[in-house]
């Protein structure tokens, strides 16, 4: 058995906070994660912290930049050998890819109006985490479609178990984390490394 993580974070950016005003849900940003230190982290998202139109397919550095400071909650989701090596094998595809993918952004203010706006390789960071998930065998909102799918929808998840809530920064300073070196000069965002991905069989 494998785990993957989801990270619900809510990093108080005038976006999220726009988010957070109609939603009145703590957290407002989904990532997820391949291994439990969570440098493996992927998302749809921002590239660059101070704009919010750039963006699309991401792995994140969320020890550091606008996350640094941000509100937390850790789920963590058993998975087969099976479903784990179908995570990965998609989320490399979406980086050979990733010229042909974009951030749904249209998608993410439709969802304010529950109304269905499913572009072809075109997600926000709930959507992309909730398909990754359901692509796998692991169902997050039934009768919803996925472009609907919400944060708060994903923590409710019968397949999810919260494992922390609080401060990330609080998160990576616990002794868990202790022997672990911080990145140089960390980033937003960090460029995707495949090997870090390498499926085994």
């Amino acid at each position: 058995m494998r785990k993957v993580y989801v990270i619900l974070t809510d990093t108080g950016t005038v976006l999220t906070k726009m988010i957070k005003f109609y939603t009145k849900k703590p957290h407002n940003h989904a990532s997820i994660a391949l291994d439990e230190h969570l440098w493996d982290v992927y998302s749809f998202g921002r590239k660059r912290p101070r704009n919010p139109f750039l963006a699309g397919f991401v792995r994140e550095n969320i020890r550091g930049g606008i996350f640094q400071n941000a509100d937390s909650a850790i789920y963590c989701c058993t998975i087969s050998e099976r479903q784990y090596d179908a995570i990965c094998k998609k989320i490399k595809e979406i980086e050979e890819n990733k010229r042909e993918y974009r951030y749904n952004l249209l998608g993410l203010f439709a969802v304010m109006f529950n109304f269905e706006y499913d572009r072809k390789n075109a997600f926000f960071c709930s959507h992309f985490v909730a398909a990754l998930l359901e692509e796998s065998g692991i169902t997050i909102k039934k009768n919803k479609p996925l472009s609907l799918v919400t944060p708060d929808d994903i923590k409710s998840s019968s397949s999810l178990e919260l494992v922390y809530e609080g401060k990330l920064s609080d998160y990576f300073a616990g002794t868990h984390f202790e022997h672990l070196n911080e990145m140089t000069n960390p980033k937003y965002y960090r460029d995707f490394n495949t090997e870090r991905v390498e499926i085994i069989s």
